[in-house]
């Protein structure tokens, strides 16, 4: 994965008014919300003094300024969605400007996280590279998002003119190339119209308005691209899922008892540790489940490490930050981690490095009552592990009726590259690890 591009600022005829633009926030983002100024108009700024911070599909990033001044305009607005490229703010600076030398090549460095040579993982382990995709020579230019659609839409970027920096085509410049019937500009929020006596509000043409009674939330930053994300799965992944249910008595008692010893004095030992760590196990037996899909190269990729994503609800939306390298960490590593994910997650700290590079996720719905769901496979993963509420019920053991902690799984994945034998073999041992945790022993 290569790191954001900065932009070299623009300067004006006299060469002191200095123009930031939205840099290259990496993970090919084609745009980021402004979520807030930290500078006004007036202000006096410095090198690396933040100014702004912009919330991608990933997380929310902290822009730090490429010279000082004062600031003499700023060009977009919180909430606004901004193209990477778009300028951002402009800085009255009275030194002499001077052009970069051309021989010297320029360092990718994500804004607010140092040039790449220097990106490792939180626990300083280095994440194993990706084989990027080199755009064909013969393409116009285009965002990804751009090039993506393009794709699916079936078509020709030779034909669509750039609106974007330098004449890029942009995902709008897509989107216009394909004919559409626009919809109604809809109501603003807290615009009221008048209702007839029968309750409905309708204009002329009989369609129906929001009312006052109605409230709209504008989808940005992670909601937006959660969504965007989730509607690609299920139009782009052949789904299948299957599910088990399990008497995990056994691990229960197993908690129950670790949290008495001094090895998890301090830890959150919760059953999703657990879990984690029996899938862990499962995947060292299957790693057919930890695959992604070329599509380029129409391959199947299988990973030899896993960086376990453990989906975290925020007041921002869901976020999947991941533990890179899981395949290391011992129980009480995993429970330290685990907490860290979703504290980061809730906090709105976790930065894309924590977010990207996921290899195999962890949702657990049991947290709020239910006992199964089918989750969507997050792109670019071959599969998902769904674990359902932990409740005492009425089962068969040894051949009577007794009370157990059972529990359902559910695995949801991508049929291209895991096949229904595969995904029911994983998710029994992964299940059979839970019946019987002794049998994790050698690897906890």
């Amino acid at each position: 994965m290569k790191g954001a591009l900065v932009p070299e600022p623009a300067a004006d005829d006299d060469g002191h008014v200095l123009e930031f633009r939205l840099p290259d926030l990496g993970e090919g983002l084609a745009d980021g919300d402004l979520v807030s100024w930290a500078v006004a108009v007036g202000d006096t700024v410095e090198l690396n003094q933040t100014i702004a911070e912009v919330e991608t599909a990933k997380a929310v990033v902290a822009l730090p300024s490429p010279f000082s001044g004062v600031v003499v305009e700023l060009l977009a607005q919180p909430g606004d969605t901004v193209p990477v490229g778009a300028p951002l703010i402009r800085v009255r600076n009275d030194l002499e400007v001077s052009a970069p030398p051309m021989a010297e090549p320029r360092t990718n460095v994500l804004v607010g996280y140092g040039p790449e040579a220097e990106s490792t993982s939180r626990r300083g382990k280095a994440t194993p590279s990706m084989a990027s995709n080199t755009p064909s020579t013969h393409r116009a230019a285009a965002t990804p998002a751009a090039r993506k659609l393009a794709k699916e839409l079936g078509i020709d970027l030779w034909f669509v003119a750039g609106s974007g920096p330098e004449g890029a085509v942009t995902v709008d410049d897509v989107r216009s190339a394909v004919p559409v019937t626009q919809p109604r500009t809809p109501a603003r929020l807290g615009d009221v119209v008048p209702a007839p006596s029968n309750g409905h509000v309708t204009d002329g043409d009989g369609l129906i308005e929001p009312t006052a009674r109605e409230e709209r939330t504008p989808v940005a930053g992670i909601r937006k691209r959660t969504a965007a994300a989730m509607q690609a799965s299920s139009r782009t992944i052949p789904q299948a899922s299957t599910f088990v249910t399990v008497d995990c008595t056994a691990s229960m008692e197993l908690l129950d008892h670790l949290r008495t010893t001094k090895s998890f004095e301090g830890l959150t030992l919760t059953p999703l540790a657990l879990v984690a760590k029996a899938t862990l196990a499962a995947i060292a037996e299957y790693p057919g489940i930890n695959t992604a899909w070329d599509e380029q190269n129409q391959e199947i990729v299988t990973k030899h490490y896993v960086n376990l994503g453990i989906a975290v609800a925020s007041d921002r939306g869901l976020m999947v930050p991941n533990l890179k390298e899981a395949q290391t960490l011992s129980l009480r590593e995993l429970c330290r981690e685990i907490s860290w994910a979703a504290d980061t997650a809730r906090s709105g700290n976790a930065t894309p490095n924590d977010l990207r590079g996921g290899t195999f996720t962890l949702t657990n719905v049991g947290v709020f009552g239910v006992d199964a769901g089918v989750p969507l496979v997050n792109p670019g993963e071959a599969a998902i592990l769904c674990l359902g509420s932990i409740r005492k019920r009425p089962w068969v053991f040894r051949d009577e009726l007794a009370v157990r902690w059972v529990t359902t799984l559910g695995l949801s994945f991508d049929h291209r590259m895991v096949d229904g034998e595969l995904g029911a073999r994983f998710l029994a041992t992964t299940a059979g690890f839970l019946e019987d945790p002794l049998t994790l022993l050698s690897r906890i």
